[in-house]
C-alpha cells in the first residue's frame, strides 16, 4: 500500500511526457504540414516549464486561503511540504534547454559550441528565454529563503515572458494576444496547481482531525475555481479565434495538427469541467464533505494531461500565417 500511490503518480508522469514526446508526429500525420526538428523534445521542456510554474503558484494560492480559514492559524494542521524549490529547479532546466534551443537558432544543438549565448541578447526571443531562465533561478533562491512569498515576482516574470513569447511582434495585434495569454495562463496555474496543493492540504489536516477545516478550504478553493474557469475558457476561446476565425474552426479542427491538438485539449478541459461539478456537489450534499477528494484526485490527474496537451500546442504550428 505504501509502495502503492508513488508508483501510481510515477506511471502518471511517464504517461504524461509520452504527449508531448509523440504528440507532434501523431497530430501532424495526414495534414501536410512540415514538422519543426525536435519538437518532441521542445514540446516536452515547454510541459515542464508549464508544470513547475503551477505548482509553486498553486501553493501560494492555497496557502493564502488557508490562513483564511477559521482556527488555521492557531490550529495543528499546518501546511505540507514545499515542492517550490523542485519545481523551480526543474523550471530552471527546462527553461535553460529551450535558451538553447532559440541560441542556435531555433534548431536542436548537437554540441555545446552550436550554441550562440551571446546572440540569445540579440533577438526578442533570447532575450525572453534568458529572461524564464534567470525568473525561475530566482524563483528557486526565494522557495528556499526565510521568505518563499516573494516567489510570486520572478514567478509573474516567467508568466509576462511566456505570454510575449506566444505572440511575435510580427503578429496581427499582439499586445492582444499577450494579454490572453497573460490571463489564460494565470488562471490555468492557480487552478492546476492550486488543486494540486489544496489535496496535499487535505490529506495533512484530515489526518490531523481537521476535517471541517479541510471541507472549509475545499470550499473556499471551489468558489475561487469557478471564476478561474469561466476566465480560461473565455480567454481560451477568444485566443483560438484569433488563430482560428469562425468559418474555418470546425474544418481546422480536424484538418491541422494545431487543431487536432487543441480539440483534444477542449476535450480534456470539459471532462475537468464535470469533475469539478461532481466534486462542487459532494462537498455541498454528501454527509461527508471531504468525500469530495475523489473526483478531484481524477480532476488533477486530467489537469496534468491539459498540461501536457498545452506543452504539445505550443510546438506545432500555428495554423494561421499573419
Amino acid at each position: 500500500m505504501t509502495l502503492t500511490r508513488p508508483v501510481a503518480v510515477l506511471v502518471l508522469v511517464a504517461l504524461a511526457g509520452l504527449i508531448p514526446l509523440l504528440g507532434p508526429a501523431t497530430a501532424l500525420h495526414g495534414t501536410g504540414e512540415a514538422r519543426a526538428p525536435g519538437a518532441g523534445g521542445i514540446a516536452l521542456l515547454r510541459t515542464v516549464l508549464f508544470a513547475a510554474l503551477c505548482i509553486p503558484v498553486g501553493e501560494l494560492f492555497v496557502n493564502r486561503l488557508a490562513r483564511s480559514v477559521p482556527g488555521a492559524e492557531a490550529g495543528p494542521w499546518g501546511v505540507p511540504r514545499s515542492w517550490s524549490p523542485f519545481a523551480a529547479a526543474a523550471g530552471f532546466v527546462a527553461a535553460l534547454g529551450l535558451a538553447s534551443v532559440v541560441a542556435t537558432g531555433n534548431l536542436v544543438p548537437d554540441a555545446l559550441s552550436d550554441i550562440d549565448v551571446g546572440g540569445l541578447y540579440a533577438s526578442r526571443d533570447g532575450k525572453l528565454a534568458l529572461l524564464e531562465v534567470n525568473a525561475f533561478l530566482v524563483a528557486w533562491l526565494c522557495a528556499v529563503s526565510a521568505r518563499p512569498v516573494t516567489q510570486v515576482w520572478p514567478l509573474a516574470a516567467v508568466i509576462v515572458a511566456e505570454a510575449l513569447r506566444a505572440h511575435p511582434a510580427t503578429e496581427h495585434t499582439p499586445l492582444t494576444g499577450s494579454g490572453l495569454t497573460l490571463v489564460h495562463l494565470t488562471c490555468a496555474a492557480l487552478w492546476a496547481g492550486g488543486l494540486l496543493h489544496a489535496l496535499r492540504t487535505l490529506r495533512l489536516w484530515r489526518g490531523r482531525q481537521g476535517t471541517e477545516a479541510g471541507a472549509a478550504l475545499l470550499g473556499r478553493y471551489a468558489r475561487v475555481a469557478a471564476v478561474l474557469l469561466a476566465a480560461i475558457t473565455a480567454t481560451g476561446v477568444w485566443s483560438s479565434l484569433r488563430r482560428m476565425p469562425p468559418e474555418t474552426v470546425l474544418e481546422q479542427l480536424t484538418a491541422t495538427a494545431y487543431g487536432r491538438a487543441l480539440l483534444a485539449k477542449v476535450l480534456l478541459v470539459a471532462a475537468v469541467a464535470a469533475l469539478a461539478l461532481w466534486a462542487r456537489r459532494r462537498l455541498r450534499r454528501a454527509a461527508d464533505p471531504l468525500t469530495a477528494c475523489v473526483p478531484a484526485r481524477a480532476e488533477v490527474v486530467v489537469l496534468g494531461l491539459v498540461v501536457a496537451v498545452s506543452g504539445l500546442l505550443t510546438a506545432l504550428p500555428v495554423p494561421i500565417r499573419w
